[in-house]
């Protein structure tokens, strides 16, 4: 059996107290699909919920849009960043297809149709900031999601289904 390493022991912290008294401790939010289930999203396309922050406007996802499939055309009010996880995906209005391990930022005020024609669909972890506008095919406006349409889309699935709300998601 291996032994645990020794904890290395830091400094004295000069703000000891204040960190004590005012920090939070970080999380650890289990990914399994009974804790945090795939919540349709549109006719090709699921979300896994992993954490919402309403302090920042601010959440974490998995997307899986399945082969073949898009989702609609939307705007960003905040800073979007993605790491591919499986398949690949990419925007129509842009010339890459992000594939496993490639990173995406995205900046306020970038508009564009993620899609994903990979016959094994794709899945990115998704870290959200603020808004995003989503429109129709006739450029109309259709919806915002901010990270309280995010929080409303998972505990009504929660509720349709009859599955317990994972209150460890709300940082």
């Amino acid at each position: 059996m291996n032994e645990r390493p020794k904890i290395v022991k830091l400094p004295e912290e000069p703000y000891e107290e204040a960190i004590r008294r005012f920090a939070r401790d970080g999380a650890h939010i289990p990914g399994d699909d009974a804790s945090t289930p795939w919540v349709p999203f549109g006719d090709s396309a699921a979300i896994k919920h992993l954490c919402f922050d309403v302090r920042t406007n601010s959440v974490a996802n998995i997307l899986w849009v399945k082969g073949g499939g898009r989702i609609g055309t939307h705007k960003h009010r905040g800073v979007v960043s993605a790491v591919t996880l499986e398949g690949s995906w990419g925007y129509y209005e842009y010339d890459w297809t992000a594939r496993p391990g490639d990173f995406v930022y995205e900046l306020p005020g970038s508009a564009h149709t993620l899609y994903s024609d990979d016959p094994n669909g794709m899945k990115a972890l998704f870290w959200i900031n603020g808004p995003i506008e989503f429109f129709d095919d006739d450029a109309k406006f259709t919806f915002t999601a901010d990270v309280f349409w995010f929080i409303d889309h998972y505990t009504n699935y929660c509720k349709e289904k009859g599955l317990k709300i994972n209150e460890q998601m709300f940082i």
